[in-house]
Parts: structure tokens; sequence; C-alpha cells
């Protein structure tokens, strides 16, 4: 079976109640919050920080595991995963802007106000609550189902 590793990060300012959100330009267009692919030889962890600090130019701290979400093919059963972190221990100074697109801070409660990238809404479930996994089933014709586990 083949395996796409991936992460996604929830950065939340405590002082304000704002989340750090990066409208995608690229690839998965639309509001969401940073992450990228894990690289050979890389931790989970050490994935998720390293992107962080590539789209956003912050440095976090003790990112907490909060949940995944998987995607499985219809056909081919090749498996992508996202592995989730959140947390609100972050220093350095942010960028405004990457090729992926712009980063800045939202509201928790604003979010839904922005085009978000699809199946976001369904991940920010996770982020923003107590479920911890969601599984989807996609094929090569878009018909995505995932639900909330």
């Amino acid at each position: 079976m083949e395996c796409e590793l991936t992460n996604m990060i929830m950065i939340k300012n405590p002082e304000n109640n704002c989340v750090l959100v990066q409208n995608r330009v690229k690839y998965w267009k639309g509001v969401s919050f940073p992450g990228g692919h894990v690289e050979k030889g890389e931790s989970f962890t050490e994935s998720a920080v390293r992107e962080v600090k590539e789209e956003t130019g912050l440095d976090i701290k003790e990112p907490k595991l909060c949940g995944i979400v998987h995607w499985c093919h219809k056909e081919t059963d090749k498996r992508y995963i996202v592995i989730l972190y959140k947390t609100d221990s972050f220093s350095g100074q942010l960028v405004e802007e990457t090729e992926e697109g712009k980063v800045f801070w939202v509201p928790v409660d604003k979010i839904y106000d922005y085009q978000m990238s699809p199946h976001f809404s369904e991940y920010l479930k996770i982020f923003l609550s107590e479920k911890n996994e969601a599984f989807g089933l996609h094929d090569d014709n878009a018909d995505d189902l995932m639900q909330i586990i």
C-alpha cells in the first residue's frame, strides 16, 4: 500500500483567541492551517516544526498531537495521512506571505467567514473538539466522503 504522510498545525494566540491561517494559492486552495509533507528521515513532530517555520516564519514549541485525518482511494487503496497538531507556544517574526499564500491571524469564531480549502471545515471539527479522527474515501471523480470518528 502506498502512503503519503503530511501534517497540519493550529497555532493559537492565547492572548487574543486568534488562530494563524494561510490563504493557500498553489494547492488545496483556500484558508487552512500551515502544514506540509513529512520528509525522509523526519519525525512527524520535526516535520510540523519545520513546515511552520517555512510557511510562517514562526518557531513553535511543544506541538501537541491532537488528531489524524486519513484518506483512502477507493480503487488503489493509496493512503493520504494528515497528522494534526496544535500549540499556543510560538516565537519569531511572522512572514505575511510566502509562495504558498498570505498568512494572517483570525479570531477562532470568524474562521468560518473565509473561503476554506477543500474539507478544511471537517478538519476544524477535530482541532476544535474532543474528536480525534476523520476518515475519508475518495476516487478520481472527486466523489469524496469524509466522516468524523
